[in-house]
């Protein structure tokens, strides 16, 4: 969502005439728009408070001369709500659950390499055990399945990427 242009109007003399004389004896409509206009409010925040057609009342009353184009601004969409209390419990189970689930894939794969390569693994187990995020994790992953190709065979490699490594590694 970019930005927008929004113009700015204030009253003319003939606006300010009509609002202390009545003088024009404007229909309610204009006359409460007119009102709204003091020259700091964008067509946006006056559309929002002018209740009835807003862009043909607008467009009237700078016809007729009772205000007119001061500024043109342009206009930043306001940045999104903070999440709901409920969207950010919502989250902060799914980062949780994220983290339980990495947690667990590395503790079997710790398990599993230690079992088919014994202590040459200790480095790379460790290596793994340390892994605070996924890429980590996925890196220490790489080099057990080279050192499972190496030691055990290129099926063994494959089960074991088969098993543990994240899709699209």
């Amino acid at each position: 969502m970019g930005t927008s242009l929004a113009s700015v109007y204030r009253k003319t003399k003939k606006g300010v005439t009509e609002i202390e004389t009545r003088a024009n004896k404007l229909v309610p409509r204009l006359r409460s728009a007119l009102i709204l206009v003091d020259g700091k409010r964008n067509d946006e925040d006056l559309r929002k408070l002018i209740l009835a057609e807003p862009d043909a009342t607008l467009k009237t009353l700078l016809d007729d001369g009772y205000i007119e184009l001061i500024a043109v601004q342009t206009v930043r969409p306001p940045p999104p709500p903070p999440p709901s209390p409920t969207e950010a419990a919502a989250a902060a189970q799914a980062a949780a659950a994220g983290q339980r689930a990495m947690e667990e894939l590395r503790r079997n794969a710790v398990r599993t390499l230690t079992d088919l390569v014994g202590p040459m693994a200790e480095a790379v187990a460790v290596r793994m055990e340390k892994a605070h995020n996924w890429e980590e994790l996925r890196h220490s992953l790489q080099i057990a399945q080279d050192i499972l190709r190496n030691t055990r065979g290129a099926a063994a490699a494959k089960e074991f990427g088969d098993r543990f490594m994240p899709p699209g590694t």
